[in-house]
This record gives C-alpha cells, sequence and structure tokens, in this order.
C-alpha cells in the first residue's frame, strides 16, 4: 500500500528527543535541573554505576544540553550544569517540528505578578564567600524580577565589602547596589528560608543548616574577581557572570510562580463549596 498523501515514510527525530529520550540521561537532567553536581553525586542519586553515568552525561555534555566547569575548591573536581537555555530552545524546535501549535512559548513572568503577591512569599538566601559579587547579583536581580513574590537576602562566610564591577555591571541593568552591606551567614542563624542557594563551590562545603529544612541547590559560576586582576580588565568576567545569573534567575523564577500558584489552587481546590 503506498503512504497517504502528504505523509512520509521516514521521519527525523529531533536531536534533543534522542538525547533526552533515554531514562538515565533524563534522570540527569532532572537532577541537574535542580541543583549542579559532581559525578560522584549524580552516580549516587540516578543509582548506576559510575561508568555508565558519565557517559550518559558525556552525551548530555557533547549535545550541549550540559555544561562543565572545575570546581574553584577542589581542581580534580568538576560541576556539571543543566544549560536551561538550550533545554527549552531543543523542547521548542521539537515541539515545533510535530506541530506548528506546540511551539512553546515562555510564561510573561511580570504579568502574572502584577497586581501583587501570589501567596506567601518565597524566603531565599543565596550565599558565596565574599558576598562582594555573585550573590549581591543574584539578589539585586531576583528582587527586580520577583517583586512581593520573593523574599531575598544574600551573605557570606567570609564577607568583604561590595565589588565596583558588580556595582558597575548592575547598573548596567538598572540596578542600584552601591549602598549594599555585605553580610555575614551567621546574620541569619535561626532563620527560616524555603530555598537557600550557594553560588560558590567553597562555600557550599561550608553552608551552614538552616531550620525548617529549607530546599538547597547548588549554582557553580566562577568568582569573576579571582584573577586578581584590575578593575577594567576583569569587568568581562562580571559581564559574563550577570548573565549567567539572570538566565538563572529568569528560569528561578517561573519556578516560584508555578510553586505559588499551585498552592493558591490547592487552597482554593480545598475550600467549602
Amino acid at each position: 500500500m503506498s503512504p497517504a498523501p502528504g505523509s512520509s515514510t521516514t521521519a527525523v527525530v529531533p536531536e534533543f528527543l534522542r538525547l533526552t529520550g533515554h531514562p538515565v540521561r533524563w534522570q540527569v537532567l532532572s537532577e541537574l535541573a535542580r541543583s549542579d553536581r559532581q559525578v560522584r553525586e549524580l552516580t549516587t542519586l540516578v543509582g548506576q554505576r559510575q561508568s555508565l553515568t558519565s557517559y550518559h552525561l558525556r552525551r548530555l555534555h557533547e549535545g550541549g544540553l550540559v555544561t562543565m566547569r572545575r570546581s574553584s575548591a577542589d581542581k580534580r573536581e568538576a560541576y556539571y550544569s543543566l544549560d536551561l537555555a538550550a533545554c527549552r530552545a531543543g523542547m521548542t524546535d521539537a515541539g515545533a517540528a510535530l506541530h506548528p501549535g506546540l511551539r512553546l512559548v515562555p510564561a510573561d513572568l511580570r504579568a502574572r505578578l502584577v497586581g501583587g503577591r501570589v501567596g506567601s512569599p518565597t524566603r531565599v538566601l543565596f550565599l558565596c564567600t565574599g558576598n562582594s559579587s555573585r550573590s549581591q547579583m543574584a539578589e539585586a536581580l531576583l528582587e527586580q524580577l520577583g517583586g512581593t513574590t520573593v523574599d531575598v537576602v544574600s551573605a557570606g562566610s567570609h564577607p568583604k565589602p561590595v565589588h565596583p564591577n558588580a556595582v558597575r555591571v548592575m547598573r548596567q541593568r538598572g540596578l542600584d547596589i552601591r549602598d549594599r552591606r555585605s553580610k555575614h551567614v551567621q546574620e541569619f542563624a535561626g532563620r527560616r528560608f524555603d530555598l537557600v542557594i550557594s553560588l560558590c563551590d567553597r562555600v557550599r562545603e561550608v553552608c551552614p543548616d538552616f531550620p525548617g529544612a529549607p530546599v538547597v541547590a547548588h549554582w557553580s559560576l566562577a568568582d569573576p574577581a579571582a584573577d586578581g586582576t584590575d578593575d577594567e580588565r576583569s569587568y568581562p568576567a562580571f559581564v559574563r557572570t550577570a548573565d549567567e545569573l539572570s538566565m538563572r534567575v529568569d528560569f528561578l523564577m517561573s519556578a516560584i510562580v508555578h510553586t505559588l500558584t499551585s498552592k493558591e489552587v490547592t487552597r482554593h481546590d480545598r475550600r467549602p463549596r
């Protein structure tokens, strides 16, 4: 029997689906969606041999869905991160390849925040070593995007003054952080958070416990001031850090809004009818 008009006897499966369709690779991606991880951590989390975990991780890395960076705490270790922008593009293209109506359109988060807070604000703590650049920038970005849906602060294990380039790069994004104070993490001891995010490999190793069992995640970002160059030569590193933080915070805000909206729907469904 000849194929029906307009049909195709062969279909090219989008590379994104071929990469992500394997159960182990999907589990690896799911774990990296929660936090940056080392290979040994992923091996434990997915419950597979390290050789098999490394094989699938390498496939995802070669496919551009996962990035790798050497740990600043121990150069023998590496952190793997999910490239959220690449995954979104892959999903969008895969949907559109099947039907134009399936093309994903990112939610307009700011529109969803118009009219005030959705439920109780999500309490977020960003941590790095000096609380001088990465965590200060993340705090400002999430404040700007989240409005009253978030209660966000930042701190460090060894605080030092806010870096001039952090001030400069945030000013380029319409945010003024020049008068912000660096804070020691012990200032927040005993305070309850919903989400604690470390941005530095070193501070991850000394991150204290907080009451209430908050969700703990790690974003492995290099210190833009680590090479000790002068402010002008190190500025491009701050721009790259701000760009990555902007992307990560944008996706974080999407997850926060989804969680808050889900809680509102649950409360509504439980009301007497």
